[in-house]
């Protein structure tokens, strides 16, 4: 469970410094930082569920999102976060991992983000099309479908057939929304997958 400092120092009223006990139930294992003035009671939560209370507004995508959909092969370590307005990188360490926030542009930002709930936690999540997106947005600008579909399919390592599966017709709608030279490749390259 998620709790504030300031509630966990309310439980410990008895106590002249709470500051001090609570080092000392941290030193115990009884709660786990996650950033200045946030802790977790368990462990052995799975850290992308403390993403969004880490920073944000904020929603999982990029590559952890691409992994979590089995789009591509490999096992994401780093929880990658999409934020808006925040102008720099960011990354965040904890015991339970490694936390990184980028910006989308904020017109993009809220299209395309599933809630999910997990016992008590809950998440926002990028739509696979929404992940590839996010992660093309940060890329430099691509050039033509030769280098896109290279770094699609061999450079991210995104499966072709599931590519193929997903909702096309969403990169048209993010193509409005990112001013993006290489989201706007990606809404050509796919019209162009449909009148094969």
């Amino acid at each position: 469970m998620i709790l504030f400092s300031s509630i966990i120092k309310n439980e410990l009223s008895d106590y002249k410094n709470k500051s001090t006990k609570l080092q000392r139930l941290i030193d115990d294992g009884l709660y786990y930082k996650i950033k200045n003035g946030l802790y977790e009671t368990d462990r052995n939560v799975s850290p992308y569920l403390l993403a969004g209370s880490i920073y944000g507004p904020s929603y999982i995508s990029f590559e952890y999102a691409l992994s979590y959909y089995g789009l591509i092969p490999e096992r994401v370590y780093t929880i990658t976060c999409a934020t808006f307005n925040k102008k720099k990188k960011k990354t965040f360490i904890n015991v339970f991992g490694t936390y990184t926030y980028r910006d989308i542009p904020k017109l993009a930002y809220p299209i395309d983000i599933s809630f999910k709930t997990e016992g008590e936690y809950c998440y926002f999540i990028a739509k696979p099309e929404k992940a590839i997106a996010d992660k093309l947005f940060t890329l430099a600008p691509i050039k033509n479908y030769k280098e896109l579909e290279y770094i699609l399919f061999s450079d991210l390592r995104i499966d072709y057939d599931e590519f193929i599966n997903l909702d096309l017709s969403r990169f048209e709608v993010f193509s409005k929304s990112y001013n993006s030279t290489n989201i706007s490749l990606l809404a050509r390259y796919v019209r162009r997958l449909k009148n094969e």
